[in-house]
């Protein structure tokens, strides 16, 4: 289960990363994105369709996929996607060894949810052993004061200020 402190995790992290970040400006991955620059927050838009996105704040070259962030181990992920690409996502993620996960409303289902708090495994192509699911902190599901559960629009502000970061 999200908490406050897993909220504050999240934000501990010194750069962030924004999967599905949209060139339309009515699209949550474009709404998410902008709002990581209101706030000044270092962020990178992950999109293999486009090779910028525009913001008010500027034009912000993209990158094509999670392995192309340049420390991923310090970055947190904010992922605005369908469920199961949200899977690959955070599969992605846990071989990276992105520390948190931020799945907005809409990105996730039950399998997804499973994965990504641990509880489920998997087999890789390298290991006919099953490891465990995703590792890191994880704001996900139900909670925060948005009607569809987390979400950084809604509840960002209450985790930066509990982070130190506003």
């Amino acid at each position: 289960m999200s908490t406050e402190a897993t909220v504050k995790a999240f934000f501990n992290s010194p750069q962030f990363a924004v999967v599905g970040a949209s060139t339309n400006p009515a699209k949550f991955g474009h709404k998410v994105f902008t709002w990581y620059h209101a706030h000044s927050l270092p962020v990178t838009p992950i999109n293999p369709a486009s090779t910028s996105i525009e913001t008010p704040f500027g034009v912000h070259p993209t990158i094509k996929s999670l392995a192309d962030l340049p420390d991923p181990e310090h970055t947190s992920l904010s992922v605005i996607t369908p469920a199961p690409v949200t899977l690959n996502v955070l599969k992605e993620a846990k071989k990276l060894g992105i520390p948190a996960v931020w799945l907005q409303p809409g990105t996730w289902d039950e399998a997804v949810l499973a994965f990504a708090r641990g509880t489920d495994s998997e087999k890789t192509a390298e290991s006919a052993e099953e490891t465990p699911g995703y590792q890191g902190a994880v704001v996900a599901g139900d909670g925060g004061s948005g009607h569809g559960g987390w979400c950084v629009l809604v509840d960002g502000e209450r985790g930066l200020r509990a982070a130190g970061k506003l």
